[in-house]
């Protein structure tokens, strides 16, 4: 996908109290960073905002971390929060793979994925974000019972998704391949800019939920068992 630079969109990113710009000097001291011991959930590909924001306004008892690499895209989150402020939520410009290098283990309560970039060619698979290499970064971060939501219209990458899951040691809580129609995950569901616009044209939206299998860890190797 293309995108357009936005003129100053950096600049505006440097000089925003919305967005964390120290992000490797807040691992492990995220509470501190929101002065409490709510949960921190985050979204890996954040896009306009509007889906994080949601959140955060209806789960004020929950701090919101989105995350988001492409200026020109983030610059529509902070104009948004800038008209709207939330205390529980920032935002941080960084690539999704320097994840454990920003948070510490067990600093994340769950993880949201929504309608990642596919890379479509093979060579690019483990740059997905539900590929088993981003799980692992994943199961570095999350507490014990921390849970992933992904959500995608890609019919292809929801099954590379499914098929990543068992090598690397992850089981399915929820799942669907059509949202809209499945009325029991669709409870207090909240879309993003992309699912409203999928869903009106009747384009099915695919969903899991997914937890680790219990892990015991140790400084070499996870083992894991039903």
């Amino acid at each position: 996908m293309r995108l357009r630079n936005v003129t100053g969109s950096r600049e505006v990113i440097a000089a925003c109290d919305y967005v964390i710009h120290n992000e490797q000097e807040c691992r492990g001291k995220w509470k501190e960073i929101f002065g409490n011991d709510h949960p921190i959930r985050i979204e890996i590909g954040m896009g306009k905002g509007r889906f994080i924001m949601d959140l955060a306004r209806q789960n004020p008892d929950i701090n919101y971390i989105g995350i988001e690499k492409y200026s020109s895209v983030l610059i529509r989150g902070i104009q948004k929060l800038e008209a709207d402020p939330l205390p529980n939520l920032y935002f941080i410009r960084m690539e999704a793979e320097e994840i454990t290098t920003v948070f510490a283990e067990g600093e994340v309560d769950r993880i949201y994925l929504n309608f990642s970039d596919p890379w479509p060619k093979d060579r690019h698979a483990k740059r997905r974000l539900p590929s088993r290499e981003f799980l692992r970064r994943y199961d570095e971060i999350l507490i014990p019972d921390g849970v992933i939501e992904f959500k995608t219209d890609n019919h292809d990458l929801f099954q590379f998704a499914l098929e990543e899951l068992e090598p690397a040691g992850w089981k399915i809580l929820q799942m669907t391949e059509d949202l809209h129609h499945n009325a029991k995950m669709m409870e207090g569901n909240v879309m993003t800019e992309y699912e409203e616009r999928f869903s009106s044209k009747g384009n099915p939206i695919c969903k899991y939920v997914i937890a680790r299998e219990k892990c015991q860890r140790t400084e070499a190797v996870k083992e894991c068992s039903i």
